[in-house]
C-alpha cells in the first residue's frame, strides 16, 4: 500500500500521483464533503452570519479588495503584525540537525517574553511527569533540553503567530481571530502528524498550518470594515472565492516574511487537486481541523457522514487526537 492508502485507510493498485480530493474519491468510491462545502460550513459558523445577507455588490467589493491585497502582499501584510525579528534567527538555529542548546539559550535571552514562554512550556505537566520529579525547571538551557528540538520549534512558531490574533480591530475580527487561531493550531498539528506518511517535512507542515489562515484574518478585517454592523456576506460563490484569495494572500505574505519556499508553495497549492506531498498534508490537516472545530462547536455530530465520509482509520485517528488537544 502507498502513503495515501495508509493515511486514508483504503486499498488501491498503483496509480500516478493524484491530488488529495480525487485520490479520496478514487480510493473510497464515496462522495465525501468537498473542501468548498467544508469551507462554507466553517465560514458560516465562524461568522455566525444570519439573514438578512449582504448584497452581491458588497460581496464583490470585499473580494475585489482582497484580490488587490493578494496582488500587493506588502499592503496585506501591513494589516497583521509581523512576527518578531528574532524568530527567523531562532528557527535557523533549530533547523540544524545538531541543535546547540547553549547557542539557542544565548539567542533566547534577548527576548524576555520568549524566555517566559519556554519556562512555562517546560514546566507543563505534559513534560514533567515523564522527565522530571524535582523542583520546577529554572534554567533556560535545561528547559531547552527538556523540550527538545521539535518542542522548541513548535513553541516558537506558536509564539510568533500569537500577535496576529491579539492585535485585531473591529468587532467581527476580534471575535473570529482567536477561533481562526485555534483552527490554525489544530491544522498545524494535524498536518505535522500526517506529513511523515506523505514523506513531507513535519515542521514545514506545522509552519504551513499556522500560516495558512493569516490571509483569512485579513479577510475578516475587510469584512468588518466594509460591512460593520450590517448584513454579512453568505453566498457559496463568495465563500469559495474568499478562501481561495485568502490562501493566496497567506502564501504571498509567507514569502514576504522569508518562510521557506516549500511552505508558501504548499499554502498556495493546498487548494489544488494536483498538490504535492506537503500541500496534501496541509489540505488534509486543514480539513480535519475545520471538521473538528465544527464538531466541537456542536454544528455536527462526530459520526455525521459530513464529517466521517472519505476518511480512513489514520485520518480519523488524527481527527480524534485534535479533540483531545487542550484549547
Amino acid at each position: 500500500m502507498g502513503w495515501l492508502d495508509k493515511l486514508l485507510g483504503g486499498e488501491t493498485t498503483a496509480r500516478p500521483a493524484a491530488g488529495l480530493a480525487s485520490a479520496q474519491r478514487q480510493l473510497h468510491g464515496s462522495d465525501p464533503a468537498t473542501s468548498a462545502e467544508i469551507d462554507a460550513a466553517f465560514y458560516r459558523w465562524l461568522a455566525a452570519a444570519r439573514p438578512p445577507r449582504a448584497t452581491q455588490q458588497v460581496e464583490a467589493r470585499i473580494l475585489d479588495e482582497l484580490a488587490r491585497l493578494a496582488a500587493s502582499p506588502v499592503a496585506g501584510a501591513a494589516l497583521v503584525p509581523r512576527i518578531p525579528e528574532i524568530i527567523p534567527q531562532l528557527m535557523r538555529t533549530l533547523r540544524a540537525d545538531d541543535m546547540n542548546a547553549a547557542e539557542l539559550s544565548r539567542q533566547l535571552s534577548a527576548d524576555t517574553v520568549l524566555v517566559a514562554e519556554v519556562y512555562r512550556e517546560a514546566n507543563r505537566p505534559a513534560y514533567l511527569p515523564r522527565y522530571h520529579s524535582g523542583p520546577p525547571v529554572n534554567s533556560i538551557q535545561s528547559a531547552i533540553m527538556l523540550l527538545g528540538q521539535n518542542g522548541m520549534r513548535m513553541l516558537l512558531a506558536r509564539v510568533a503567530f500569537r500577535p496576529i490574533v491579539s492585535m485585531q480591530n473591529g468587532v467581527l475580527a476580534r471575535r473570529t481571530a482567536p477561533v481562526i487561531w485555534r483552527q490554525s493550531e489544530k491544522s498545524a498539528l494535524a498536518a505535522s502528524l500526517l506529513a511523515p506518511g506523505l514523506r513531507a517535512n513535519a515542521f514545514e507542515a506545522y509552519l504551513a498550518g499556522l500560516m495558512e489562515n493569516v490571509g483569512l484574518v485579513v479577510a475578516f478585517r475587510l469584512i468588518d470594515g466594509i460591512c460593520g454592523d450590517a448584513a454579512l456576506p453568505w453566498s457559496d460563490s463568495f465563500i469559495a472565492t474568499l478562501f481561495a484569495q485568502s490562501r493566496l494572500l497567506s502564501a504571498r505574505i509567507a514569502a514576504l516574511w522569508e518562510f521557506p519556499d516549500s511552505v508558501s508553495e504548499a499554502i498556495e497549492g493546498a487548494g489544488r487537486d494536483d498538490a504535492g506531498a506537503l500541500a496534501g498534508a496541509l489540505a488534509l490537516g486543514d480539513r480535519l481541523a475545520k471538521l473538528r472545530m465544527l464538531v466541537d462547536g456542536a454544528e455536527y455530530g462526530a459520526d455525521d457522514p459530513f464529517v466521517t465520509e472519505g476518511l480512513g482509520e489514520a485520518a480519523l485517528a488524527v481527527f480524534e487526537k485534535l479533540g483531545d488537544e487542550e484549547e
